[in-house]
């Protein structure tokens, strides 16, 4: 079997992480992993630091590797003021800029290419904007009108493929639940180091956010399982899937399940926003690491701008329960990928490899 080599760009992220996991488990496969910083494990692949906004370095960085046949565009910039930075210009044009710096040059070097991955999100169905059209359904629902770095990307990826021997497949995942330590968007983090301080205080886990919503999510291994299906799949080429795990949620019926992850009760509902209540309790998190010997690092390191994406995904503040968001995936089960697991048993899964990490305290 002839080798094959796949590029993993924002190895440090939920989805590059378990996407550099995947591949390094299976031998045919060589892996290169990029990002601003080391990943804590890198699982013996090749690791490059790259900054994506630098245009010559990458122009001299990717330039080079010719071997590369599959990517994994998995990088993703995001300002400080996360919600608000979905709709600003800056974002947008900042991360149409990174993908152009790493496939113009790999893409006229790389001869072997056969597969590029971008992913998007359901915000190309106006989630943040408006109620999703349910279920949204892969070019039925999206919403162009709107200014979404989606669209930057995705237009110059049809021009660039155009004529080529290469494919590509969009991702539309829905929540993502994995392992990654100072991201953006990862629920884990935030609401752990929230029930640690709880904890601490000798309080249950009393459920913080707003009315119930139903939703989806999607473990970022099942994701990196998809995206590995789709790189060799002809039913994959140059389409767009949604991705989640095959049921739906909502916060007040999985929060037992979170509970029992971290050795805590369920308590009442008491309205709390993790940014503003949480964020700013450095000193207590520096004495919850010390009792338990965690190696996790200060709450800016260690969440990033996810107590902001916590209070948007628990629905902090409302008073009536957010429009229902369910993406249907009928379209990839159809083009022949059927992994499924169980939202529940995701959460517990994922928090467990924080506390083996010493992230977060053991039950």
């Amino acid at each position: 079997m002839a080798r094959k080599t796949v590029l993993v760009a924002g190895a440090t992220g939920l989805v590059g992480y378990a996407a550099m996991k995947h591949f390094s488990a299976h031998a045919e496969w060589d892996v290169i992993a990029v990002s601003r910083r080391r990943p804590d494990d890198t699982f013996g692949v090749r690791f490059i630091t790259a900054d994506l906004t630098d245009t010559g370095t990458c122009a001299d960085i990717f330039g080079r590797l010719r071997e590369v046949t599959h990517v994994i565009y998995a990088a993703l910039y995001e300002r400080p003021d996360l919600v608000a930075g979905w709709c600003d210009p800056e974002q947008i044009a900042v991360n149409d800029r990174m993908l152009r710096n790493l496939l113009e040059p790999l893409e006229s070097t790389a001869r072997s290419l056969q597969h590029v991955a971008v992913l998007q999100g359901t915000k190309a169905y106006g989630s943040h904007i408006r109620p999703m059209k349910v279920p949204a359904r892969e070019g039925r629902s999206e919403m162009r009108e709107q200014p979404n770095f989606y669209w930057n990307q995705e237009d110059y990826l049809r021009g660039k493929q155009r004529g080529k021997d290469w494919f590509f497949t969009i991702f539309r995942p829905v929540l993502i639940i994995g392992y990654s330590q100072g991201s953006a968007m990862n629920l884990l983090p935030a609401i752990g180091v929230y029930a640690a301080m709880l904890k601490e205080a000798g309080l249950p886990l009393h459920y913080p956010g707003g009315p119930a919503r139903v939703g989806q999510a999607v473990d970022a291994e099942l994701l990196a399982q998809c995206i590995h299906w789709a790189g060799e799949a002809k039913a994959a080429r140059n389409e767009i899937f949604n991705v989640a795990n095959g049921d739906i949620y909502c916060w007040p019926n999985i929060w037992p399940a979170i509970a029992e992850a971290v050795g805590m009760q369920v308590g009442q509902d008491v309205p709390c926003s993790l940014e503003q209540e949480i964020r700013p309790r450095e000193s207590d998190w520096a004495r919850i690491r010390t009792k338990h010997d965690l190696v996790s690092p200060d709450l800016k390191t260690f969440v990033g701008l996810s107590f902001q994406y916590a209070d948007y995904q628990l629905g902090v503040g409302r008073t009536t329960a957010s429009p229902p968001s369910f993406s249907s995936t009928i379209k990839v089960m159809q083009a022949g990928f059927h992994e499924v697991i169980d939202t529940e048993s995701m959460f517990k899964k994922h928090l467990r490899v924080f506390q083996e990490k010493r992230l977060l305290p053991w039950p």
